[in-house]
């Protein structure tokens, strides 16, 4: 059974840090691309940062380049978001994905808060 877990979110004052994890199981972790979304009320889903499966490249969307990090640990099967100099932006659910390439395999969390604000 696939299980994904987050854990890190909570409530951090604008220019302070957070690291997000999400622990896996259940599946081959490190062929997975893996993923974190978020989403504000009212708004939709959108994607922050992926690393990918092989090589370890990475994207990240336009608005945390600079300060957030994506990065995994295949022997934990963990994928990690280092996110500094927070916004109240920021706030949001943020989700972990693993998505098999070119299938329809693709796994969410049950998502963890992230809360900025003084």
């Amino acid at each position: 059974q696939v299980h994904l877990v987050e854990s890190g979110g909570g409530l951090v004052q604008p220019g302070r840090s957070l690291r997000l994890s999400c622990a896996s199981s259940g599946f081959p972790f490190s062929q997975y691309d893996m993923s974190w979304y978020w989403q504000a009320p009212g708004k939709e889903r959108e994607l922050v940062a992926r690393i990918f499966a092989f090589g370890g490249d990475t994207n990240y969307a336009d608005s945390v380049k600079g300060r957030f990090t994506i990065f995994r640990d295949n022997t934990k099967n963990t994928v990690y978001l280092q996110m500094n100099s927070l916004k109240p932006e920021d706030t949001a659910v943020y989700y972990c994905n693993a998505r098999l390439r070119d299938t329809s395999f693709t796994y969410w969390g049950q998502g963890t808060q992230v809360t900025v604000s003084s």
